[in-house]
């Protein structure tokens, strides 16, 4: 594991610009309440063709992160589509100086926009999307096209968000063998593969619950559950060869809107005001009515004193710590409300394994655990339950203090002191009632940082993204070895052919001078003979008259 904490301290490091050799992409996330821009690079592909490519966030020389953010967020320009682009100009103007000018034309720019934009009309949406793929090209160079610009589902947020942790967790490195491995069924044919386990995630925010891990049996659900599964489950390739199935994934995902921690307890007060008000009349009492006879809440600290109105009625409230209590009183509410129109124990879940299966929890599963608790990292129940009985049997007084005196971690809050009660009831609920996580489950670990560092799910769009690019390298890679192997082969032969031209021309040489040797030779013989011939026939003068 040396080298990868090695590769993990390097991306703490400033990006170096100067490198020719590295690529660029930039992912504009487009929020509900404002909108980010995250600039990654990688270097070339390492030629496995089982390999993603290693893709980082872009660090400044200062070793930053190369991130930029802006509010309100891009809905705002739902009136106005044309002032789109104006927009985020801020934003691409900043990621345009941090990628290198000669980088541009071949950097891919993606604007992905969530939850802000799917609330907004669908005519609204296109002109948005429609504005920003006229004009953004007319200002900046990025590799830009209909198609990177787009309104994303939850379902493909949780996705991303999902291969964004598992990547900088090393689980789709299927060469090292050192992890625990899953087997795989792949297609319908029965074929399945064993390779490294992925992890899922839990991530629980102010208002809604998401959860998405891997289902490695493609039967896993019944036919009644086929419907509901379709809508649930995802289904990709993480490789760069869609030929190649032993880099397909199935994921099931879902987002509970309405059951984070924040809405959760606006649920529970609506609750409370509503059930004290019938008991109040049929009983003929007056709790809740006076801070004299105030509702004894066990969601809140001993003697915190604290009021709850809804629509003109006005509830008093004071804190009996009572943890158990609390959470058996929070049970109904994992069955949803009308308004939310959700419900988390009926709503269908792709089966886990929990014997072989890890993961991670993260937003309120981790502030729950550790900012008050201390608790966060590996999970346990037990532990777990205690501290947070012990917690909310503490009088209000002794909390503040504690708090004053700095005992508890540098983000907790007034608000996390008064509600820690509250959400650690909650997320216990949500984990073993809601999610049927057996208590001594022994594979979940709250964090906020993987690796030291904030996974956003604008790294697993990336990835997804880019998930081709490889096949494209190794396509040129393969090319370039053809050539330069024609060109050694060529050379060779253009050498011996040269050697064998030489050798033909002096050997012609050498025949021809030979060939003029012998004409010559001829010649001469010829010529003697001549001479020997008149030598016999002619007769000396005075030789030819007798006596």
């Amino acid at each position: 594991r040396a080298h990868r904490y090695l590769a993990r301290v390097e991306e703490l490091t400033a990006t170096d610009t100067e490198d020719s050799s590295l690529n660029y992409g930039v992912v504009v996330d487009c929020g509900s309440s404002g909108s980010r821009i995250f600039v990654y690079f990688w270097p070339p592909h390492n030629g496995n063709p089982h390999d993603l490519l290693d893709i980082k966030q872009m660090r400044d020389r200062s070793s930053r992160p190369v991130v930029k953010k802006i509010k309100p967020g891009i809905s705002v320009a739902a009136a106005v589509p044309e002032q789109a682009t104006p927009y985020l100009r801020p934003l691409l103007q900043f990621a345009a100086a941090h990628v290198p000018a000669q980088k541009h034309k071949e950097t891919p720019l993606y604007i992905l926009c969530t939850a802000g934009m799917r609330l907004l009309p669908e005519a609204h949406q296109t002109a948005i999307l429609e504005d920003l793929v006229t004009n953004i090209p007319l200002e900046f160079d990025f590799l830009f096209s209909k198609s990177h610009a787009e309104v994303i589902s939850g379902k493909q947020e949780g996705v991303y968000a999902w291969i964004g942790i598992n990547f900088v967790l090393g689980r789709f490195d299927h060469g090292d063998e050192e992890d625990a491995v899953v087997t795989v069924a792949l297609g319908d044919q029965g074929d399945s593969l064993i390779r490294k386990r992925t992890v899922g995630i839990l991530d629980m925010g102010g208002a809604s619950l998401q959860i998405a891990y891997e289902v490695p049996d493609s039967g896993a659900f019944s036919p009644q559950q086929e419907e509901a599964a379709k809508s649930l489950l995802a289904e990709f390739n993480l490789g760069c060869d869609v030929q190649h199935t032993g880099h397909m994934y199935r994921v099931y995902v879902n987002t509970f809107l309405g059951f984070g921690g924040n809405f959760a307890r606006q649920r529970y007060e609506e609750l409370v005001l509503n059930q004290t008000y019938v008991h109040n009349r049929l009983h003929s009492q007056q709790t809740g009515m006076s801070p004299k006879t105030p509702f004894l809440d066990p969601c809140l600290p001993v003697g915190l004193e604290d009021t709850v109105t809804r629509g003109g009625q006005t509830l008093y409230v004071r804190g009996r710590g009572d943890w158990l209590a609390c959470a058996e009183l929070l049970q109904p509410l994992l069955a949803g409300s009308n308004s939310t129109q959700a419900s988390l124990v009926g709503a269908y879940k792709a089966p886990i394994d929990f014997s072989n299966s890890e993961f991670y929890g993260f937003s309120e599963f981790f502030y729950c655990t550790e900012d008050v608790l201390r608790l966060g990292g590996h999970y346990s129940a037990p532990t777990f339950t205690s501290a947070a009985q012990e917690y909310c049997s503490q009088r209000w007084e002794v909390l503040t203090q504690r708090f004053r005196g700095g005992l508890y971690s540098a983000h907790a809050d007034q608000h996390r002191l008064k509600y820690q009660c509250f959400k650690s009831a909650w997320m216990y609920q949500v984990l073993h009632q809601g999610f049927r996580f057996p208590l001594d489950y022994p594979s979940l670990r709250t964090a906020q940082l993987v690796y030291d560092r904030e996974v956003q799910w604008t790294l697993g769009a990336i990835l997804y993204k880019t998930r081709f690019l490889p096949l494209r390298d190794l396509r040129q890679e393969s090319i370039r070895q053809a050539h330069a192997s024609w060109l050694r082969l060529s050379f060779v032969y253009n050498h011996y052919l040269f050697f064998a031209c030489i050798l033909v021309v002096a050997l012609a040489i050498v025949l021809y001078l030979l060939r003029l040797r012998r004409i010559h030779r001829r010649q001469l013989r010829s010529a003697e003979l001549s001479l020997l011939w008149l030598d016999k026939v002619v007769v000396p003068p005075g030789q030819g008259n007798g006596p």
